[in-house]
């Protein structure tokens, strides 16, 4: 993306009809979002580039090739404008062999995930494996690491120091995800993150869940640009009266679009340019069976958008809120040619996808094999936590017999927690999980050999009535998540994983039921989409079987970690009250019994 003079004058050339093209698009219905028009017009390619729209007869030399459209609509290649790839469990390879046949041709992303397991010799691995693949990373640099208050632990923690350097690289497009408390809290790393980012001219990405007034204004004044966290329209609407671009989020535990479009379709159709997609958190299964972009674009036309509204939220609307609009998100001379070849706008259906100038799928498959790199030891998957005993996860009490109150995280949705305080049995000092109570046990242990933190709570919600599951994919720290009826299959979840350098396991009086191995750097894996959705589909079916009846149990748990959503949470570091932005002791009260 960064040009030469001598690749600017070839490309001028090339523009100016001087060098052929490359390839000649015929017969297409050109879907301008720009002017939001649709015409029959041809399409010059050279190299990556658009050169031309329009007439192009005179960029057809001896040699150029012609793809004829067959008059179907000539779409530019969809942007996620918010994506932590790394929560599909798919490597960058397998994601892009997952969603670049779907429409999508870049996506916006921190890829904090990746760098929280390893640093930023890891970071200049996964940027490598982009280059090689058909998808185009759009990196913003995360505002910090970890994410978390109080602090939680990761394998490398980003600063104001960090972003020093990191924000002169050519891969850097802004300042990733700020989240509202960092801001508020007027943290020393963010605040310097953010006026780095002013003196280079970075946009600076936001993270606002149920944020409005006074909270709302004094965030804005940071710099922040866009937000992708909005509950309701609502919240939508003040954001985008108070001059933020806003992205609907439509993850696969999320569904928020029939929700947040109504900012458009109920309450000023004129906020639809400010307004795109993002899906967030994906899984495999749901992009196979339901696509990725190309489903938002659906779903938004079936809430009454308008085709082209919906292709423009899809397509520039985002680029232009990422200030990217010079290279992608419309079909215009001198951006990159990433066209899509759609049969029908409504429905909406990608049949064949062009990226940096060509051909890569069709029929929702790429057409080309597409291998990933050989891992270095940086994302081997070696977990560094000593293994455990039943005994770690026996939540003592200074009685010996009686009851206690405890506090348990009661899940009300993929990352909204609530209080819900339980009366549980204390057996020779130790508090008892109750599963016809449904309260049981959670923990995360630190796994990067820096600390060897282990926490220990209550929650409720997944209705776990034997066994326990656990997890190292658990954004945003990625530690290992546990969770279980007893604390024997929790320690032997726990140990397995271990043993096997990461993943995902079900398991029942100490036999495995299902596991998913995450080989890379203990959160992702390179193998085919099919192949991590079929797997998917059985760790929840598992976790079914122990009695959950949540719609994405091993999901909902692995976000346990995250802070940043009211009201409650746990980290390595422990247990935490997000309103009080501190850790909490979930015994409320004991009563001792003879």
């Amino acid at each position: 993306m960064v040009r030469t003079v001598e690749e600017l004058r070839e490309r001028i050339r090339a523009g100016g009809a001087k060098i052929p093209a490359e390839k000649v698009i015929r017969n297409g219905q050109l879907v301008n979002v720009m002017t939001s028009e649709i015409y029959p017009a041809d399409i010059a390619v050279y190299k990556d580039m658009i050169a031309a729209v329009g007439d192009v007869e005179d960029y057809v030399g001896p040699d150029t090739e012609v793809i004829d459209a067959k008059g179907r609509y000539l779409v530019p290649g969809m942007i996620d404008g918010h994506i932590h790839s790394e929560c599909s469990k798919l490597s960058i390879t397998s994601y892009a062999k997952a969603v670049v046949p779907h429409g999508t041709t870049s996506m916006i992303s921190g890829l904090d995930e990746y760098i929280s397991v390893s640093n930023l010799d890891g970071l200049k691995e996964i940027f490598a494996e982009v280059k090689q693949s058909p998808l185009k990373v759009f990196w913003g640099a995360p505002y910090k690491t970890p994410y978390t208050v109080p602090q939680s632990t990761v394998s490398f923690n980003f600063t104001k120091d960090v972003h020093e350097q990191v924000q002169q690289w050519p891969e850097c497009y802004g300042v990733w995800e700020t989240v509202t408390e960092f801001v508020q809290e007027e943290d020393e790393d963010t605040l310097g993150a953010i006026s780095l980012a002013s003196k280079n001219r970075l946009p600076v990405f936001g993270c606002a869940p149920m944020a409005s007034g006074t909270k709302l204004n004094a965030y804005l004044c940071s710099g922040v640009r866009l937000d992708h966290e909005s509950y309701d329209h609502v919240e939508a609407v003040e954001k985008m009266r108070k001059g933020m671009h806003m992205l609907i989020r439509e993850s696969c535990v999320t569904h928020f679009l029939a929700e947040n479009i109504r900012a458009v379709t109920e309450v000023n159709p004129y906020l639809a340019r400010r307004v795109s997609f993002c899906t967030d958190d994906v899984t495999a299964t749901d992009i196979m069976e339901k696509g990725h972009m190309d489903h938002l674009v659906r779903l938004a036309i079936a809430a009454g958008v308008e085709p082209m509204t919906a292709i423009q939220m899809a397509t520039i609307n985002s680029a232009e809120a990422y200030r990217i609009d010079h290279l992608v998100g419309s079909i215009c001379p001198g951006r990159i040619a990433d066209i899509l070849f759609v049969s029908d706008l409504d429905p909406f259906e990608v049949d064949e996808v062009m990226t940096n100038g060509t051909m890569v799928a069709k029929g929702h498959k790429l057409t080309y094999p597409l291998s990933a790199p050989a891992r270095s030891p940086i994302f081997q998957g070696e977990l560094k936590c000593a293994k455990t005993t039943a005994e770690d996860f026996r939540y003592h009490v200074p009685i010996q017999n009686g009851k206690a109150k405890v506090l348990s995280l009661d899940v009300k949705g993929p990352f909204v927690r609530k209080r819900r305080d339980v009366t549980l049995k204390v057996e020779n000092g130790v508090v008892q999980p109750d599963v016809a109570q449904d309260a049981i046990m959670v923990s995360v242990l630190e796994r990067f050999g820096r600390n060897g933190n282990r926490s220990l709570a209550f929650c409720s919600g997944w209705k776990l009535k034997k066994g326990a599951m656990a997890s190292t994919n658990a954004p945003d720290d990625n530690n290992l998540v546990v969770m279980g009826a007893n604390a024997e299959d929790m320690s032997f979840a726990v140990n397995y994983l271990i043993e096997q350098g990461g993943g995902q396991v079900v398991v029942e009086d100490g036999k495995v039921i299902e596991f998913l191995p995450l080989p890379v750097g203990g959160i992702v894996s390179d193998e085919e989409p099919e192949t991590v959705a079929v797997m998917e589909k059985k760790i929840d079916e598992a976790a079914r079987y122990l009695g959950s009846d949540l719609p994405n149990p091993m999901m909902y748990m692995f976000f346990l970690p995250i802070t940043a959503i009211p009201d409650y949470a746990l980290t390595d570091a422990g247990p935490v009250d997000y309103k009080a932005l501190t850790t909490y002791d979930p015994i409320l009260e004991l009563t001792e019994e003879e």
